[in-house]
């Protein structure tokens, strides 16, 4: 891994006015290596999924900038905000958002429509053991495959960072760590930059970066020189 790929310097954030004014980011500043894991700790309120949103062009912000890719989203028109959600990103949620009436290659599809340098469907089903199962419809899917189908869907457009919210959430423990597999996979055959907000503190260990988010600050940005396998990892 060499560069950075995000870049936050003194990033603030807040909602409401006046005395109902709540400071949700309170001068974040800090850099995130490209083709890294980077796992956003904290509980709920401690501005993880606000970072998130902001990172994926979905959210504003007061002061401070954003740089990603080399892009300072604070300078970005709404038609260019739509290009970099489209060009350089891959979102994937708790819940998994899949078209009902498309069958599972359908769905990838979708993902791979939006972009001009997509992967090829057929390799990535494979890499995330799907290829048996893409004729079926969401609902025929279990809730692991339904995510890895999400995070397929995401990653084929090839997009430079995997924005990951709760990806593990709505998951049993078994089905959470295969999820986990895959996108340590990913991370290691594609170099994709992934970008995990979540609470299970677990994860932290398959990261490369960690950010400890509290009260809208950042505790601690530890890097881990040794990383443990998803298939290890136990909570």
């Amino acid at each position: 891994m060499s560069g950075n790929i995000i870049e936050f310097s003194n990033l603030r954030k807040s909602y409401g006015q006046g005395d109902s004014r709540i400071d949700v980011l309170k001068g974040i500043d800090c850099k995130i290596k490209r083709g890294s894991i980077c796992t956003l700790l904290g509980p709920s309120g401690s501005g993880k999924s606000t970072l998130l949103n902001i990172l994926g062009g979905i959210e504003s912000f007061e002061e401070g900038s954003v740089i990603v890719d080399g892009l300072e989203l604070n300078n970005l028109s709404k038609d260019d905000l739509l290009r970099y959600r489209r060009n350089k990103l891959g979102f994937v949620f708790q819940f998994y958002n899949l078209v009902s009436n498309l069958t599972l290659r359908e769905n990838i599809e979708v993902g791979a429509y939006l972009s001009q340098e997509a992967l090829d469907i057929d390799e990535l089903m494979e890499v995330l053991g799907l290829t048996d199962h893409q004729m079926k419809f969401p609902n025929q899917l279990s809730g692991g495959q339904q995510q890895r189908t999400a995070i397929a869907r995401a990653l084929s457009k090839g997009p430079a960072i995997l924005l990951c919210d709760e990806p593990t959430g709505a998951l049993d423990y078994k089905t959470a760590k295969d999820v986990l597999e895959m996108i340590q996979k990913i991370n290691k055959e594609y170099k994709s930059t992934i970008i995990i907000a979540s609470h299970n503190i677990a994860i932290a260990q398959m990261s490369h970066e960690v950010l400890s988010l509290h009260d809208g600050t950042i505790l601690e940005h530890k890097i881990n020189d040794k990383l443990v396998d998803a298939r290890d990892l136990v909570w």
